[in-house]
């Protein structure tokens, strides 16, 4: 009898699961787009002739990289001897990562 109350309720789980499953949500509506590609097209190369796309700081980071006035050796000195500081661990191992 425990058995057949086992199985009826997994068949019902399973029927309920699978009903439930039916329905996507959110419901799929297609994209409709206001613009055409050429449209599209034209305005990023607008952008780029006024240079407005090229005005973003993270654009310009990225093109000029900021320039270093230390050599590895002086800032590897640096960590060694900010590493002394009594709330700071000195790692060898991270030190010589990568040589």
């Amino acid at each position: 009898m425990n058995i057949l109350k086992i199985v009826i309720a997994a068949t019902l789980v399973a029927a309920a699961g699978s009903a439930l499953a039916e329905a996507s949500y959110p419901p799929e509506t297609p994209f409709v787009s206001s613009k055409t590609r050429a449209e599209v097209t034209g305005e990023l190369t607008q952008q780029g002739d006024q240079g407005g796309a090229d005005d973003d700081a993270s654009t310009q980071a990225a093109q000029h990289p900021a320039e270093s006035r230390k050599t590895r050796a002086v800032v590897k000195a640096g960590l060694i001897a900010d590493a002394s500081a009594p709330d700071r661990e000195f790692d060898p191992v991270r030190t010589n990562a990568g040589h």
